[in-house]
């Protein structure tokens, strides 16, 4: 079973930048999909990007396409997600998911605990 722990959560202005990161652990995680979600108050949560973890194909949200980057690291099993331009409407609490199917647009069936992000105006 893969286990997710993100970081990096915080606070941060509007235009600024924050990069998150998921630690992952797991014998099976390399063959896995990774992937960042979040849920706003009395939201939804929501797909933002994804990556298949053995040849790095991403894909992202339009909403964050442009301004977000999503990456791993395999030597650290750490995936990341760079958040630049970041506006009030990005406060969320973020979520890592693995994909156990290795498809970076789905299904994602495990999660992380959630960081919170929080921009102000």
């Amino acid at each position: 079973q893969v286990q997710l722990v993100e970081s990096g959560g915080g606070l941060v202005q509007d235009g600024g930048s924050l990069k998150l990161s998921c630690a992952a652990s797991g014998r099976t995680v390399s063959s896995y999909a990774m992937g960042w979600f979040r849920q706003a108050p009395g939201t939804e949560r929501k797909f933002v990007a994804g990556i298949r973890w053995n040849d790095g194909i991403t894909n992202y949200a339009g909403s964050v396409k442009g301004r977000f980057t999503i990456s791993r690291d395999n030597a650290k099993s750490t995936v990341y997600l760079q958040m630049n331009s970041l506006k009030p409407e990005d406060t969320a609490v973020y979520y890592c998911a693995g994909g156990s199917s290795g498809n970076p647009f789905g299904p994602y069936d495990v999660w992380g605990q959630g960081t919170h992000v929080t921009v102000s105006s």
